[in-house]
């Protein structure tokens, strides 16, 4: 099988402006980040798989199709705008029972499809109110319900987590997730915030000036140092010098003791100097990178 989107030697050019230059990536099954500062092509990338947009070479497929040559390929994707772009005056029941019909199922078979979608992003009892009425919160929830009311197979999410804050932006990346767990169906999340990818997509591909500059498993960027951090309640100090006395240099980083290239073999003599001093232990785990450290190393 194809994957579902397929990328290759893509390059968008608008006027004087280079927004792809001969980008290429596929995107399979699962949840998949794009990831990139504003203005690193991500929008663009999005809008030639589909369709909205030709591209100036190379070519962007879904699922082995050319989304622009094929009506086919682009009914398979749901896709959620950062933009606004919603009805107001129209409740969310009729609006989903409307798209799911644009899509091509029949009048009874879309107005259940729009009340169990609706239930699924948490929008069931206020179904029946007008969208102009809704939060911006409940609005992105009926952005992304608009994109999932036809059972695609790839959904392609811009910015997602636009103008909610903390707490929505949680609710909004937990339901993504379930998203993709519940209704077996990819995602694509177009996101500046590493924080969202990090803590929703199985795999990232990072755009930069319209280049890619890197790609793989979330958890490939993620992975566990030696670094140790040590945090304890009390007797910071003592605890550096008893690590001292044991042949190791650690230092202190705010609550934590921190331990560089910590083996296996030092894990005992750490818990021996913990004893030894009678700290309160709260939390002794390895540090993890971050995709922050993906910029950071690309920038230098």
């Amino acid at each position: 099988m194809p994957p579902l989107l397929q990328a290759s030697g893509l390059t968008k050019i608008y006027g004087s402006t280079t927004a792809l230059q001969s980008v290429s990536f596929q995107v399979d099954s699962g949840i998949t980040g794009l990831l990139g500062p504003n203005g690193a092509g991500k929008s663009t990338a999005i809008k030639l798989f589909l369709g909205l947009i030709k591209p100036t070479s190379g070519s962007a497929e879904v699922m082995g199709e050319k989304p622009y040559k094929s009506v086919e390929s682009r009914s398979r994707l749901g896709y959620m705008p950062e933009h606004d772009c919603l009805p107001g005056s129209v409740t969310a029941a009729e609006f989903l029972t409307h798209m799911a019909q644009v899509s091509g199922l029949p009048p009874s078979h879309a107005r259940t499809r729009a009340a169990d979608v609706l239930r699924h992003v948490g929008l069931d009892e206020e179904r029946y109110r007008s969208i102009g009425e809704y939060s911006t919160g409940m609005q992105q929830r009926v952005k992304l319900a608009q994109a999932l009311v036809h059972d695609p197979v790839l959904v392609l999410l811009d910015e997602p987590t636009a103008g909610l804050d903390p707490a929505g932006r949680e609710e909004m990346l937990v339901l993504i997730r379930r998203t993709g767990k519940d209704f077996g169906i990819s995602i694509v999340l177009s996101s500046h915030l590493m924080g969202d990818v990090e803590r929703t997509c199985d795999r990232v591909i990072l755009l930069d000036g319209g280049h890619v500059t890197e790609e793989g498993d979330v958890a490939q960027f993620t992975r566990e140092t030696q670094t140790l951090y040590i945090d304890v309640d009390d007797r910071r100090d003592e605890l550096v010098l008893s690590l001292k006395r044991r042949g190791m240099e650690p230092s202190i980083d705010g609550a934590s003791v921190v331990v560089e290239d910590a083996s296996d073999e030092q894990y005992d003599e750490i818990r021996d100097a913990i004893v030894e001093v009678d700290a309160r232990l709260r939390r002794m785990a390895p540090r993890r990178h971050k995709l922050t450290e993906i910029f950071e190393n690309n920038s230098e």
